[in-house]
C-alpha cells in the first residue's frame, strides 16, 4: 500500500519550511489572533479551535493531493514566520476557483515587510512548478503589499470576485514551461 505524501522540507537563505505538526498550534494560534495578520484575511481573529482545524486540514491535504502548506520558521531562531503553500479550500467564491490549487500566504505581524514571503514562496513555487501547471490566489483589494507580491511572483489579475459577501481579487499563474514536462 502506498504511503501518504508528506511535506518535503524546503530551505532558503533564512527559512526552514516544514509540514504542519501538532506542536505548531500555539504559535499559529498566536499569529491568527494578531490584528496585523487577520485584518486583510477575513477581518476577524481565528479561535484556537479554528486554527487547529486549519492545521489538520494542512496535514490532510498532503495525504489527499500530494501537495499542501508549510510552516516557515527562521532557521536560526526557530521563530514562526508564517504559513505558506497550496490549499484545496473549495471556497464558496463567485466565480469558482476550484480548477487550480490556491496559493496562500500568511506572515506573523513581526515578519511582515522583510521579504520573507517572497523568499518562502519562491522556494514553494520552485517545488510546485514541475508538478502543477497552474495556481490561483485571492487577495483583498485593499491589501496592496500582497497584490504587489503576487504580481512579482508572476500572478496576473483574472477578475474581481466575491467571497463571504466581500469583494476579492482573483489572480492566476501558469508555471513556466519546463522542457522535461
Amino acid at each position: 500500500m502506498p504511503q501518504p505524501a508528506s511535506a518535503p522540507t524546503l530551505t532558503t537563505a533564512r527559512l526552514t519550511l516544514t509540514g504542519h505538526a501538532a506542536t505548531d498550534l500555539e504559535d499559529c494560534a498566536g499569529m491568527w489572533s494578531d490584528p496585523r495578520v487577520y485584518t486583510m484575511i477575513g477581518g476577524q481573529p481565528r479561535s484556537r479551535e479554528d486554527v487547529w482545524i486549519r492545521l489538520l486540514r494542512s496535514i490532510g491535504q498532503w495525504t489527499l493531493f500530494g501537495y499542501g502548506s508549510w510552516i516557515a520558521r527562521d532557521t536560526v531562531t526557530g521563530h514562526l514566520i508564517g504559513e505558506f503553500g497550496l490549499i484545496e479550500a473549495r471556497r464558496a467564491i463567485e466565480p469558482l476557483i476550484d480548477a487550480a490549487p490556491e496559493v496562500g500566504w500568511t506572515l506573523t505581524g513581526d515578519a511582515q515587510g522583510q521579504g520573507y514571503a517572497t523568499e518562502a514562496l519562491g522556494a514553494i513555487l520552485a517545488w510546485t512548478d514541475p508538478r502543477i501547471y497552474a495556481t490561483t490566489c485571492i487577495i483583498d483589494p485593499a491589501n496592496a503589499p500582497s497584490i504587489r507580491l503576487a504580481e512579482r511572483l508572476g500572478y496576473r489579475l483574472r477578475t474581481q470576485g466575491v467571497y463571504r459577501d466581500a469583494p476579492i481579487l482573483i489572480f492566476d499563474r501558469a508555471a513556466p514551461v519546463i522542457s522535461a514536462r
